[in-house]
Order: structure tokens, then C-alpha cells, then sequence
């Protein structure tokens, strides 16, 4: 089963995408937008982006777990990951993101 991004509304009316793992685990959560098409846009960016390993960012928790964020080009946050227990749990992340997003479909949940 392949990965698949699904676009969501929030209460406050903002969208946002998560990237999912074929087996359906959150691998990536974006960050807010405005509108469905920024959101489509971001996904977008996710996807050319995820190719380029220079564009994660590997860090640590204030707590000292391990987390990742997807930065596009101009260094904006693209999105972000689950923490995780280890280091070695992060990098697989990562992999399945880089594995994932460049192929995975769009499924628009938000009934707009």
C-alpha cells in the first residue's frame, strides 16, 4: 500500500496535510494555511523536497527526543514529525518520507 497525503480543515477553519506510511501511521503533519490551494501547494513542495536530504532537519526535543522537520528551499518549515524514542526511529522517519511523498497521492478531506 502506498503513501498518501490527506487534506484536512481545523475548528478554526485553517487546512492542513499529513503525509501517511502505506500502513497508515502519520509520518509528516504540515503546518497551517489559509486556503486549500496554499495546502495543495505545500504538499507540492513536500514532495519535491523530500528528495533532498539537505532539507531535513534533524533535532532534539526540549525533553531530548528526536523529531524532524521538512524545510522547502527559502528555509520555510514545510512540515514536521511525530517525536520519537530514538534517534535511529527518526532517521527510519525520514526514509519513509523521502520513500512516500514523491508518489503518494492526494486525498482531499475536507468536503470544500
Amino acid at each position: 500500500m502506498a503513501g498518501k497525503f490527506e487534506i484536512t480543515k481545523s475548528k478554526s477553519g485553517k487546512f492542513l496535510f499529513n503525509l501517511k506510511a502505506g500502513n497508515g501511521q502519520i509520518i509528516l503533519t504540515s503546518q497551517m494555511y489559509e486556503t486549500l490551494a496554499s495546502a495543495t501547494q505545500g504538499i507540492q513542495s513536500c514532495k519535491t523536497n523530500s528528495a533532498l536530504d539537505d532539507r531535513f532537519e534533524r533535532n532534539l526535543s526540549s525533553a531530548e527526543q528526536p523529531y524532524f522537520t521538512l524545510k522547502a528551499g527559502n528555509g520555510q518549515v514545510i512540515g514536521r514529525s511525530e517525536m520519537y524514542s530514538s534517534v535511529a526511529a527518526r532517521d527510519n522517519g525520514i526514509v519513509s518520507v523521502k520513500t512516500n511523498a514523491p508518489s503518494a497521492d492526494i486525498k482531499d478531506l475536507t468536503g470544500a
